[in-house]
């Protein structure tokens, strides 16, 4: 059960070694000029002994984070990271119709311009990102996305190569004119000491997250591990 802290903070659930938080958007994960950090704020309104941030979302995206509690911990995030290990899922809004409608989307990543990447053809270090995607209200269209890898912006690269970029984002999408940038953390299931964890949180927040007919697409996502995801041959 999802407990409010400070701020409109919230625990999604709480373990002897971790925690999940539901991130807002429009928060950068560290301190910048203007704004407090997500990290230094759930330290701010827990006070915890140790908290180890074991993994980042960008600005615009909200949803599920994990912190471990102890170093021990921390670590043994980390290397379920790096195994591969813990299942990422995504959920994006597009206004723009993609090339494909679901799939791989592979390739390598390149720095490009004002902070930006760009996906390239070739295929030495790829960036690799599952995808189904379903019609919406107005032309819209969400994506639920699983990526593999695990690098710099790749999922709003990844739409943004299938001529589909995410509604609201700053640097993929500069024209687009919305209350937030609709990329959210939808799911986490991984296993720590022999254990399972399944999460799954709806976005609460962003007028196109909440149309009605979304829900009827949320529906078949509840299990997001179970579905047929496309292959990978990496």
């Amino acid at each position: 059960m999802t407990d409010k802290i400070e701020n409109e903070l919230e625990i999604v659930d709480e373990q002897a070694d971790f925690i999940i938080v539901n991130k807002p958007s429009g928060v950068g994960f560290h301190d910048d000029e203007n704004q407090q950090g997500f990290f230094n704020q759930i330290k701010t309104a827990l006070s915890p002994d140790d908290l180890y941030p074991v993994h980042r979302l960008d600005k615009m995206t909200s949803g599920l984070i994990i912190f471990a509690k102890n170093k021990n911990a921390a670590i043994q995030f980390q290397q379920l990271f790096e195994n591969r290990h813990i299942d990422k899922y995504y959920l994006a809004i597009s206004d723009k119709k993609p090339r494909k409608k679901q799939g791989l989307i592979k390739g390598d990543m390149e720095k490009s311009r004002r902070g930006t990447w760009k996906l390239l053809r070739s295929q030495n270090n790829p960036a690799i990102s599952q995808f189904f995607s379903y019609g919406l209200n107005r032309g819209n269209r969400l994506f639920i996305v699983k990526p593999y890898t695990g690098k710099t912006h790749q999922i709003r690269v990844a739409l943004n190569s299938l001529g589909s970029p995410i509604i609201g984002d700053p640097n993929y999408y500069a024209s687009s004119i919305s209350d937030r940038g609709y990329l959210h953390a939808y799911a986490l299931k991984f296993t720590l000491n022999e254990k399972e964890y399944q999460y799954v949180l709806p976005p609460k927040v962003g007028k196109e997250y909440l149309e009605e007919n979304i829900n009827n697409v949320l529906k078949q996502l509840t299990a997001p591990w179970s579905l047929a995801w496309p292959k990978i041959n990496a």
